[in-house]
């Protein structure tokens, strides 16, 4: 007797059931996806009872024609694919065609359609068992209406498993909030209990596109975002990702999109998180809205049932460009865009012209060659100090007192209109008088408080001019939008750390031979691995040496990182490029170390600084990447432009 039977239609059905529609989410999420890929311009969706009593899906899409009604609640039927070729480039949402299948097995699905070819619309029905279904004719407008009734009513098992109804609307909720966020030209509406809860209507412009972001992420996200667009080597990244000091304690608002497909993969996470590791603080987690656009034949999006998941033909130049682009956007946010939300940069990294403005005030806009503009911008300042332009310390045994030494502590004064670029003299006793009169020019606009004369003065930098030092800690700033708070550490530590970080850069990375090599086990795969990236290594510091198929010997190591726990690190390395093709561990141990120098090294709290001193602070922040959190990841500074203020003392109320 043969132990081997094939499964009845019906039980297939329902086994395939289980990795398809795991709840209603899961069910809204797969009739919405075979709506955009019928060309769906508006998709209105109705639920009730957490979509477990309905779940109604209506489009204006292409429809689908009377005689292939039937045809689409067969398992495997699908017009998006035809043959192997096909499925190695797919640039559809859904294509595996088991869907409507599953879902019909364990619900009441009708479906109801108008072909945009076709003069009327038909319905077809099924009832959660294996039956010849009947196409009738109905009234529909062109496009598709699918309606799911009573989902588990024949496997009431799995309807146990089901969460409170409010739960089960939220998870709907999420899936809405996702696809509405991968296509901005299509217009969404969720009704739930005969409410209508949101209603998003097409987003063509970016404005558009911002004050939807705003209305699904909030918009607090999106008042702390930095627009990017990059594309380079046939890869394109665009969206928007959050200051470091937008982070969140949970991964909760992280949506990542790879052609229009919603996806959450290892390879992905890790590179933003390497880009936020050396801003963001110590167990917070980065939020973005973010869209990578590849050819679809490079991508891989069959390696999961429920097609979270991608695998990229070469994951290492995705990984690294992902990395790349917004470490580089993070560290080109300035003072200057940040103090002036009114005002745009460029938008888009191939010189197109931003159309409009965005309602949703934003902190700034990043692009490829958005950095040059920065760097000119603080140029201004650049000849202040020809030696150095930040603050300098030295410790003086006989008080114990650590001191400013360096330009900063001999004064520094903004520089005048017309100002040519002749020699900065040192001597504070013989500068121009130039200098003199834009001080006491300033000094006239803020003692007379004449806001309008300040915010035409085209000298004022973005963070403005020190007016106080408030209990050792804070540097209170004038700009033209009102008042600026700096934690002088925490600024001082980034700048101090920047500037290390850059030391460090230019005269390579120090290495010293180990008196006794150190021999460490490892796989023979990983051992292939170190072998291959010799010349990685190498240029961080590390002499490694193969010496037996599963064995390494470690030659030499960088200076700093002398005393750290090497085997460990080289492991974790080793690791990294297995599973994503590079590794940044080596540099953020480096970085690590650095940072606890610079933190001991910057100016401490409760430390009386001159207003020159102050003022020079400033301007090594403008110049200094990522100079808007400290090391940890704390902001350095925040601005309360006047109409904050007045509304603390309700002027004008």
């Amino acid at each position: 007797m043969s132990e081997i039977s094939l499964l009845s239609p019906r039980l297939a059905n329902q086994i395939a059931a289980g990795e398809v529609v795991e709840r209603p989410a899961s069910v809204i999420k797969e009739v919405l996806e075979n709506s955009l890929d019928a060309g769906a311009t508006q998709l209105d969706v109705e639920i009730e009872a957490g979509g477990v009593k309905l779940m109604r899906v209506r489009d204006n899409g292409l429809g689908i024609h009377q005689d292939d009604l039937s045809l689409a609640l067969a398992r495997h039927a699908t017009s998006k694919i035809q043959d192997l070729d096909d499925l190695e480039s797919v640039a559809t949402l859904g294509f595996r065609g088991e869907a409507l299948a599953s879902i019909s097995s364990v619900s009441r699905l009708s479906l109801t359609s108008h072909h945009h070819q076709a003069e009327h619309a038909w319905t077809v029905q099924a009832e959660g068992r294996d039956m010849q279904t009947q196409v009738v004719p109905a009234a529909h407008p062109v496009g598709t209406t699918v309606e799911v009734r009573d989902l588990f009513f024949n496997t009431p098992a799995r309807r146990k498993f089901l969460r409170k109804e409010n739960t089960e609307y939220g998870r709907i909720e999420d899936v809405l909030k996702r696809l509405a966020l991968s296509r901005f030209n299509v217009g969404f509406s969720l009704k739930n209990n005969g409410r209508v809860i949101h209603s998003w209507r097409p987003a063509a412009t970016q404005p558009e596109q911002e004050r939807r972001v705003a209305q699904i992420c909030g918009p607090a996200f999106m008042d702390s975002t930095v627009h990017i667009d990059i594309e380079r080597a046939g890869l394109r990244l665009w969206g928007w990702v959050a200051l470091p000091t937008f982070s969140r304690s949970q991964a909760d608002l992280q949506h990542f999109f790879v052609n229009g497909r919603a996806i959450k993969d290892k390879l992905v996470t890790h590179a933003v998180r390497q880009a936020y590791q050396d801003v963001l603080y110590h167990g917070r987690h980065p939020a973005y809205v973010l869209y990578l656009e590849l050819d679809p034949a490079t991508v891989d999006v069959n390696v999961h049932p429920t097609k979270h998941e991608v695998r990229f033909r070469d994951g290492r130049l995705v990984h690294d460009f992902l990395f790349r682009s917004l470490h580089k956007a993070l560290a080109d946010v300035r003072p200057e865009a940040a103090t002036q939300p009114a005002a745009h940069t460029t938008a888009h990294a191939t010189a197109q012209t931003a159309d409009g403005h965005s309602e949703v005030p934003r902190v700034s806009q990043v692009t490829e060659q958005s950095s040059l503009g920065l760097q000119q911008s603080s140029g201004m300042f650049s000849n202040l100090s020809p030696q150095t332009n930040s603050l300098q310390h030295s410790d003086d045994a006989s008080t114990g007192e650590t001191h400013l030494t360096g330009e900063a502590s001999r004064g520094w004064a903004p520089r005048p209109a017309n100002f040519e670029g002749a020699a900065y003299n040192k001597d504070s006793s013989t500068r121009s008088v130039p200098v003199n009169e834009q001080i006491a020019s300033y000094a006239q606009l803020t003692a007379s408080h004449d806001l309008d004369a300040l915010s035409q003065n085209t000298d004022v930098p973005p963070l403005g001019f020190a007016i106080a030092q408030l209990k050792g800690i804070y540097i209170l700033a004038e700009n033209t939008n009102g008042l600026i708070v700096v934690d002088m550490h925490a600024a001082h530590e980034r700048i101090t750390y920047e500037k290390m970080k850059q030391q460090a850069e230019n005269s390579q990375l120090q290495s010293q031979p180990l008196l006794v090599p150190q021999s460490l086990a490892v796989s023979e795969k990983e051992a292939n691995y170190a072998e291959e990236n010799t010349a990685l290594f190498t240029r961080l510091g590390f002499e490694l040496q193969r010496a037996g198929p599963e064995s390494l010997i470690i030659k030499q190591v960088p200076v700093a990182l002398n005393k750290a726990d090497v085997d460990v690190l080289v492991r974790d390395v080793l690791s990294d490029l297995i599973e994503f093709g590079m590794s940044e561990r080596i540099q953020h141990k480096m970085n690590e170390i650095l940072g606890n120098m610079a933190c001991h090294g910057s100016v401490r709290a409760n430390r009386k600084l001159t207003l020159p001193e102050m003022n020079a602070l400033l301007r090594d922040m403008e110049a200094t990447e990522r100079s808007g959190q400290c090391n940890h990841g704390r902001p350095t500074w925040s601005q309360l432009s006047l109409n904050e203020l007045d509304g603390l003392f309700m002027r004008g109320q």
